[in-house]
């Protein structure tokens, strides 16, 4: 049994069978080529049926080695675990060598999230004497109005926009579809951006239903966005490390700090799990410090 030929049958059953997207599948492979340089630095040339739990214990402990953190390594593990699954079920191996693989315990990280004052600061930033600078308003408008995945916004679609009442349609992880109610203020930055900036552009086929795009009249990266916000954060002199993502943690907190109802949160950010979404229900710190300020004896 050869490698290349494991990871590119793997690659096949999370596109068809698991309907994962593109990035999934690329972080799932990039954990086998992991293993893969491991093993061919330290056993030679060990085929994927050969390896055993021995041989992980080991790679674990070379992550180590290397700082890996635990949540990086526990990531990693599962990408591995769910390979030899793979094998299993197609029959190329009798038993799991992961089976008996231990991952990292990590705890439960809090995500940072952003006040109102610091979105609108963001937002305020933004240079709208620049040609792009209606369109990144409307973008920045939508992230935190729908709570959207970056590669969800960088694929939302004219089609898709049901502003007549009051609700966009996302395409999510494993191409799992969902109604995401859209505020008045993001569809009045879109319908500005529609209007103006989007209608000089001279835009490619491929991107004709895409909404938001590059000067080049194509759909943009992921890459462009979290540029996009990084500057805009240096500009404002934000101290806190922020991406596209940060918005979406921002977007369920507020909710869930207002008092908006655990599930209807679940199904607007299009989590599988509720236990996805508890991680939301934390207090606003700044409320626990004044809580703690002003009711603690030692205070």
């Amino acid at each position: 049994m050869k490698w290349e030929d494991s990871k590119k049958g793997y690659e096949n059953y999370l596109r068809l069978e698991k309907s994962l997207s593109q990035n999934s599948i690329a972080a799932y492979i990039n954990d086998i080529n992991k293993l893969v340089e491991f093993l061919e630095k330290n056993f030679k040339k060990i085929a994927p049926d050969k390896v055993k739990l021995s041989h992980l214990k080991s790679f674990v402990e070379w992550l180590n080695e290397r700082g890996v953190s635990p949540r990086t390594q526990a990531r990693t593990i599962s990408g591995i675990k769910s390979f030899y699954k793979y094998l299993l079920i197609e029959g190329k191996i009798n038993s799991d060598p992961t089976a008996l693989l231990e991952s990292p315990k990590i705890g439960r990280k809090l995500p940072d999230i952003l006040t109102m004052e610091e979105i609108d600061s963001l937002i305020e930033a933004i240079d709208l004497e620049k040609a792009e600078g209606q369109r990144n308003k409307a973008m920045l408008e939508t992230l935190y109005s729908c709570g959207l995945r970056v590669s969800e916004l960088v694929n939302l679609k004219l089609t898709n926009l049901f502003f007549d009442q009051g609700f966009v349609k996302i395409e999510g992880k494993a191409d799992k579809e969902r109604l995401v109610p859209v505020s008045n203020r993001a569809i009045e930055e879109i319908n500005k951006y529609l209007k103006g900036y989007r209608k000089t552009l001279k835009i490619s086929k491929e991107s004709e239903n895409v909404l938001f795009l590059n000067r080049r009249g194509r759909k943009l990266s992921r890459v462009m966005i979290f540029t996009i916000i990084k500057n805009l954060a240096d500009k404002i002199g934000l101290e806190k490390k922020i991406s596209p993502h940060t918005f979406r943690h921002s977007f369920a907190t507020h909710l869930i700090n207002g008092g908006a109802d655990l599930r209807a949160v679940q199904e607007m950010l299009g989590h599988e799990s509720i236990l996805t979404t508890e991680i939301y229900t934390h207090l606003d710190r700044d409320y626990l410090r004044s809580t703690i300020h002003q009711f603690h004896p030692r205070s």
